[in-house]
């Protein structure tokens, strides 16, 4: 059995993508490019519901960010020095002061490596308008799962060749490990960030 298909067999229906898009934008969970190949695989495989898929994704994604959202504004400024370096947390805050929920256009179009959680944070913190924020961030994530599954519906074939390949096999259990590594370790950093903080109202 193929390893795309053997270890994120729950993820290629329409509710793993709806789960996996939430817990990406979560926290605690660390999966680089996850959400982008199940929307483009799910697209290519079913070209008649390509559409569905980025926009459960969105939906998802938008769930994800809502929690976060919650949690940077319980915490407050205060808590996001615990949980963001310095350095870039001050270019944060400086960039959602000036343009607000606009200043996640880009952030929510862009692949990781971006960080896009920490802003996400930020805006949660700095009490940034909700509705702007998230009208703003769900238009941009269907952007982008859209422009994706849009291209695989018109290279259904080679992609899904591609997917089963040996060599793509390999990329997706690099990625399976540096998921479980980088869950532990931002599992760890919040575990330590909230030690010892007294209980937020």
């Amino acid at each position: 059995m193929h390893v795309f298909g053997a270890h994120l067999a729950f993820f290629l229906t329409w509710w793993g993508a709806l789960l996996l898009a939430a817990l990406d934008s979560s926290m605690l969970f660390f999966l680089p490019f996850g959400v982008d190949a199940v929307v483009i695989y799910l697209a290519a495989r079913d070209h008649e519901l390509f559409w569905l898929y980025p926009i459960l994704a969105t939906a998802g994604s938008t769930a994800g960010a809502a929690m976060t959202y919650w949690i940077g504004a319980k915490g407050g400024e205060h808590g996001l020095e615990r949980l963001i370096p310095e350095q870039r947390l001050e270019r944060m805050r400086t960039k959602v002061r000036d343009a607000g929920a606009v200043a996640f256009a880009v952030p929510a179009l862009l692949p990781p490596p971006f960080p896009l959680t920490p802003f996400i944070l930020t805006c949660g913190a700095l009490a940034v308008d909700r509705s702007r924020f998230f009208l703003t961030f769900a238009g941009m994530r269907l952007v982008r799962f859209g422009a994706e599954a849009l291209l695989a519906q018109r290279y259904g074939r080679g992609i899904i060749r591609v997917f089963q390949s040996d060599s793509f096999q390999a990329v997706v259990l690099a990625f399976v490990v540096i998921a479980l590594a980088g869950t532990v370790v931002s599992a760890i950093v919040l575990w330590r960030s909230t030690r010892g903080r007294p209980r937020l109202a």
